[in-house]
């Protein structure tokens, strides 16, 4: 599949990492989804999309349109269709709160069709993209409508989201909760609140996620990996807590994990290609 990006302008590089558009025919239909340090938004201007929780508990659901995806702390399954024609935006973990009136906490682990504002985008973006625009015209496009859907006056405590969540993600996770909030000049317990509200999770799970992301980001499968020393470099100090989070987050231990990734082997295009694995 081809991966076109576009790094947004401020004032929305203060929240969106990248919007891109994926087409073409998937080498593998079947993806698992492990936790990472974004939110998302989905325009599908293809076939329909089937998601799972790996939580059996939950439904799977069909999407055909558009839909906000929040935090994950647990992996999740992604099935493209044959043919893909898929514009995606790549919050940063505090950034899609400006865009919707859709809670974090509501869509933590969770889907859900994009609220009525952005479906009038999602209309015009599929009028005027039609079945062949060139990618980096939709870019402009959907850029454009996140422009317009951008709130004007920043809800209550996301300045100090940001601002502590950006020290996280500069740490990869390193940076302890209690710094973070004694650096802010607020509580600790006013902090996990402000996060919970911007972003679904508490800042030490979103450290926990940062550090995975850095881990995980950094397996070469086409060589020898140590993950002893991988893990100490993304901050693991304990073998036994490392193996518990990465099955955890993945599903596999980091042994089965390898070795899936040899069997599918890859060359990283794009984020879609990091962390994401075939699944069988």
């Amino acid at each position: 599949m081809e991966y076109v990006s576009r790094a947004p302008a401020a004032p929305l590089d203060r929240f969106i990492d990248d919007i891109y558009c994926l087409t073409g025919r998937p080498s593998h239909r079947l993806m698992r989804v492990p936790p990472m340090p974004s939110a998302h938004l989905f325009l599908h201007l293809g076939g329909p999309v089937r998601l799972w929780d790996s939580d059996l508990s939950m439904a799977p659901a069909v999407l055909t349109d558009g839909w906000f995806m929040g935090m994950w702390t647990r992996p999740f399954f992604f099935e493209y269709p044959e043919s893909v024609r898929l514009v995606g935006v790549h919050f940063k973990p505090w950034g899609m709160s400006p865009f919707t009136s859709m809670s974090a906490a509501e869509l933590r682990d969770r889907w859900a069709p994009v609220d009525a504002p952005w479906q009038r985008s999602v209309n015009r973006i599929r009028e005027r993209a039609g079945d062949a625009a060139p990618a980096a015209a939709t870019l402009r496009m959907v850029e454009e409508e996140l422009c317009s859907l951008l709130a004007e006056t920043p809800a209550r405590g996301l300045d100090l989201v940001q601002h502590t969540g950006a020290l996280l993600e500069a740490s990869h996770g390193a940076v302890p909760v209690g710094a973070l909030a004694h650096r802010a000049g607020v509580s600790g317990n006013h902090l996990t609140g402000m996060f919970k509200a911007h972003t679904g999770v508490t800042p030490k799970r979103m450290a926990r996620i940062y550090r995975f992301a850095r881990l995980i980001v950094s397996v070469d499968a086409l060589r020898p990996v140590d993950w002893s020393e991988l893990a100490q470099s993304a901050g693991y100090f304990d073998h036994a807590h490392f193996s518990r989070e990465f099955k955890e987050f993945t599903g596999y231990t980091p042994t089965e994990y390898l070795a899936l990734r040899r069997r599918f082997p890859t060359e990283p295009q794009g984020p879609q290609d990091f962390g994401p694995i075939p699944d069988e």
